[in-house]
């Protein structure tokens, strides 16, 4: 049926009218203007409508799918050049798609200037792309930007379908564009470097991702200046990062809820196995448990990352992907509220105005807190915490006695507090939260800081102050992006920095001074956008 073995595309240089295909064979040739839309992902509304419309039927519109092919522009000479990739339709409309799409495609000899006749013998299609290729061929008069020569390895058509095989697709593509996989390892104490990686394959329940946006968390400094938090001490290159979002560029052979072109947010904690914790839902506390950028386990501070499908979350159309990052540390502002009881009409103090208690800030707002009121030395910070929606903001002196403290909170308030967040681990900010907190009230403690403190047991043990630790999340990705998409809560703010991979140093040393609030890393050449 289909004669004419060649995926098309479209030259995306503005005010030109380059079009060209590419032969089974791989060998790219020269056409005329064609009526085609390009779509970066195949269920984003344009694409979608098109279906619906049935448009591609009537109008003769054929939808592409771009695969991150760009190394093409580097190959071939041509300055911009976006290479579109079938894509396959909904199997309601597939045989009609076919029958009139596949006809437009793949038999038009008659449309195709300068176009000989086809078989299947690989020296006619040498000689039908050399004839092709002429530059008298096209309607453009720029013929030294022709974009002639060999893609190495393309993938033939399924001559049955029509279609380019989507697993050959997805191979060809990471080849062809990882030219690098540029990463952040963390080789000791103080010993940071840029380092080409190789691209992980992915399992078959797992997924490789273009990573897009990375956030730097304190734990990732605190590893680069220290060497370990806690008992999680590097031994061996380690890359870092675990605030994540990028989009899918391969899919194992078990995955079916994602695919090619998809928008994903990271879970970094990924359950090893099925343990006690993992059946009670609280797989955090798995002692097994992977986690990007924490002693072995690498992190996805990287251009391309490995990772498990069922811990990558789609992202909404209306959801950016630096929002996507910043759902790791909103993630810990649920599980800390969740912890808590936040409910309607709560009071709330939260200790800390770093990004931890802003995200806790947004979050207690959102469970429906009437009153938040936040402490921090910096009063930039609280100036942020007061755009964010804090009622009251304390300015904290170091030699500020914790039950002064707590009192200059309730008299803000007007009454004790029912929750206190501690977001900072410093034992006097403890102390205070303890103090501050009224009877029968709770205590979440999300911050760390030494291993031993001294708090003041006795005083909460009288006034049944329960005490609640915290410990990353779990279960919190589909209750942080609905918070997103619907606007109910707002995390845009929160990024102040933003550094191309390549300023790694340049990034982490501007977290380690404290300057703004969140730094985040755009690892992404070709997209810096948020």
């Amino acid at each position: 049926m289909f004669l004419n073995k060649s995926a098309w595309f479209s030259c995306s240089v503005p005010d030109t009218r380059h079009h060209y295909w590419i032969l089974e064979g791989g060998t790219v040739a020269g056409w005329r203007t064609a009526d085609y839309l390009f779509s970066e992902d195949a269920t984003c509304p344009d694409t979608l409508r098109i279906y619906e419309s049935r448009d591609y039927l009537w109008n003769k519109v054929t939808i592409f799918h771009s695969l991150f092919l760009s190394a093409c522009e580097k190959r071939q000479s041509v300055k911009s050049v976006c290479i579109g990739h079938y894509v396959l339709p909904p199997a309601s409309v597939q045989d009609e798609v076919r029958s009139v799409v596949g006809r437009l495609i793949w038999e038009c000899e008659d449309e195709q200037p300068g176009t000989q006749d086809f078989t299947h013998d690989e020296s006619s299609e040498g000689e039908a792309s050399r004839t092709n290729c002429d530059p008298s061929d096209t309607e453009s008069s720029e013929s030294e930007d022709a974009p002639c020569g060999y893609l190495q390895d393309y993938p033939g058509v399924n001559t049955l379908t029509g279609y380019v095989g989507m697993d050959d697709l997805q191979r060809y593509s990471v080849v062809e564009m990882a030219q690098e996989n540029l990463s952040v390892v963390l080789h000791a104490q103080g010993d940071l470097r840029l380092e080409k990686l190789p691209i992980p394959e992915p399992g078959p329940d797992d997924v490789l991702l273009k990573m897009h946006s990375v956030g730097i968390c304190g734990s990732d400094v605190h590893y680069w200046q220290h060497g370990r938090i806690a008992d999680y001490v590097v031994t061996k290159p380690m890359v870092l990062g675990h605030e994540a979002s990028g989009q899918v560029v391969k899919v194992g052979s078990a995955v079916k809820h994602l695919k090619v072109g998809d928008r994903v947010a990271v879970e970094p904690g990924v359950p090893r196995e099925m343990d006690e914790f993992c059946k009670n839902g609280r797989y955090n506390l798995s002692p097994t448990i992977f986690f990007c950028a924490t002693p072995p386990d690498h992190g996805n501070l990287c251009r391309f990352y490995k990772h498990s499908a069922n811990f990558c979350y789609k992202l909404p159309d209306n959801v950016t992907y630096e929002e996507g990052a910043l759902i790791e540390p909103l993630s810990v502002g649920i599980h800390a509220c969740r912890r808590a009881g936040v409910t309607l009409g709560s009071t709330v103090l939260i200790c800390g105005a770093g990004p931890i208690g802003l995200v806790c800030l947004l979050v207690a707002k959102a469970m429906g807190a009437s009153q938040v009121i936040i402490t921090d030395l910096s009063p930039e910070r609280l100036t942020m915490a007061k755009e964010l929606g804090a009622d009251f903001q304390v300015t904290v002196k170091r030699e500020d006695e914790p039950k002064q403290l707590a009192k200059r909170v309730e008299d803000m308030l007007g009454a004790p507090p029912h929750i206190t967040v501690e977001c900072s681990g410093v034992e006097s900010s403890i102390q205070t939260a303890i103090y501050a907190t009224r009877s029968g009230g709770v205590v979440v403690l999300v911050g760390l800081g030494s291993e031993l403190v001294t708090i003041p047991l006795i005083d909460a043990a009288l006034r049944e102050v329960d005490i609640r630790g915290v410990f990353r999340y779990c279960n919190t990705w589909p209750m942080a992006i609905n918070m997103l998409a619907s606007g109910k809560v707002n995390v845009k703010p929160l990024v102040t920095h933003r550094f191309p991979l390549e300023q790694a140093a340049q990034a982490f040393e501007t977290t380690r001074q404290g300057v703004g609030i969140k730094v985040m890393l755009k690892c992404d050449q070709n997209d810096q956008n948020p």
